[in-house]
């Protein structure tokens, strides 16, 4: 797909609905080396943090790509059109351990600009960044109760800040 260029500045996006409905697909790796690994999240944010633009995501210690988000500096976020929401279901759903599972989903890694992480072919919005920053959360600090539901095995998520490098939407 053909994506156009656009400023971290001139980036309109409704977080919520990106997030929670549409889904975004985390990529962390290297195209080059055939290296990396995806999963589907529902759950982040879009800021600005010491004066960069940046996105967060959360991943659980026992996710696959959080095994290349440790090891490598960049990762990608895609969002797709409607017709793959299933290909995003089994991203989310099945380890990339177990087998090819970004073949089996039918999306075609691509090379990007600044990120050696890759993007897809399909995507219609591709965010390039870099990790700036990770901490992982600390249940002492949950303020609303209900939080520790989501923490039955106690796997809490690490949190990753990446600077936007590149917005590319088509």
């Amino acid at each position: 797909m053909k994506r156009t260029a656009v400023s971290p500045e001139a980036f309109v996006v409704a977080p919520h609905e990106l997030l929670a409905n549409r889904w975004l697909l985390l990529t962390a790796g290297d195209f080059a080396t055939r290296q990396f690994n995806s999963m589907t999240i529902a759950w982040g944010s879009f800021g600005t943090i010491w004066y960069k633009p940046f996105v967060q995501v959360v991943v659980r210690p026992a996710r696959y790509t959080r095994e290349f988000l440790e090891k490598y500096d960049t990762f990608t976020l895609c969002a797709f059109p409607a017709q793959y929401k299933a290909a995003l279901q089994l991203l989310g759903s099945k380890s990339g351990r177990d087998g090819d599972k970004i073949a089996e989903s039918g999306l075609t890694p691509v090379a990007c600009d600044k990120a050696s992480a890759p993007a897809f072919a399909e995507a219609d919005l591709v965010i390039e960044c870099r990790k700036i920053y990770w901490q992982d959360f600390d249940p002492t600090h949950f303020l609303d109760p209900s939080i520790e539901g989501f923490y039955a095995k106690q796997d809490y998520h690490r949190i990753y800040y990446g600077e936007i490098l590149a917005i590319g939407q088509g």
